[in-house]
């Protein structure tokens, strides 16, 4: 069983990441696997066959459990996401069980994975099996709604002691 994250921050190093991993980690009780923080691939993003970012897909491709993390810009996930998940072929993530999950500054956009993020991974062929996850920038280490998430998601996902 492998776990990655990808976290789609215009910010290298940012919440959004470090929620990602800690989601990860509080779902397996070790590190991710793989994280791609996908502004570190920079401008590979903007064309195709980059051989860093293809490397990246691959990668992601691979994974058993992925996490999809997005700041809430504009309402909606990142525009260096999309970028990212637009390298993805159709059907690029089929047998990959996806979760999204989106941080942002208020409870307005509670919706936001579920309604914008779950539906361009569910188009790519992830299995999403539970529905998105959402968190507040200034508290996502601190809440409990991570661990009850974690909690209700454990069972529907290939991790070891569910096979």
């Amino acid at each position: 069983m492998s776990i990655a994250v990808v976290a789609g921050n215009p910010k290298p190093k940012s919440r959004t990441l470090a929620a990602g991993v800690l989601l990860a980690q509080t779902l397996t009780g070790a590190a991710p696997d793989l994280v791609i923080d996908v502004i570190d691939l920079g401008p590979g993003l903007l064309g195709w066959g980059d051989p860093a970012v293809a490397e990246a897909v691959a990668a992601v491709r691979e994974s058993d459990v992925l996490i999809v993390a997005s700041p809430t810009f504009k309402a909606t996930y990142t525009g260096v996401l999309k970028l990212f998940l637009d390298q993805i072929p159709s059907d690029g993530l089929a047998g990959v069980h996806a979760l999204p999950l989106m941080l942002g500054a208020g409870p307005g956009h509670a919706l936001a994975p579920e309604l914008l993020l779950k539906p361009v991974l569910a188009e790519l062929g992830a299995i999403t099996p539970a529905r998105g996850l959402y968190l507040l920038d200034t508290t996502y280490a601190d809440d409990p709604q991570l661990a009850a998430y974690a909690d209700r998601v454990r069972p529907l996902l290939p991790l070891e002691q569910g096979e």
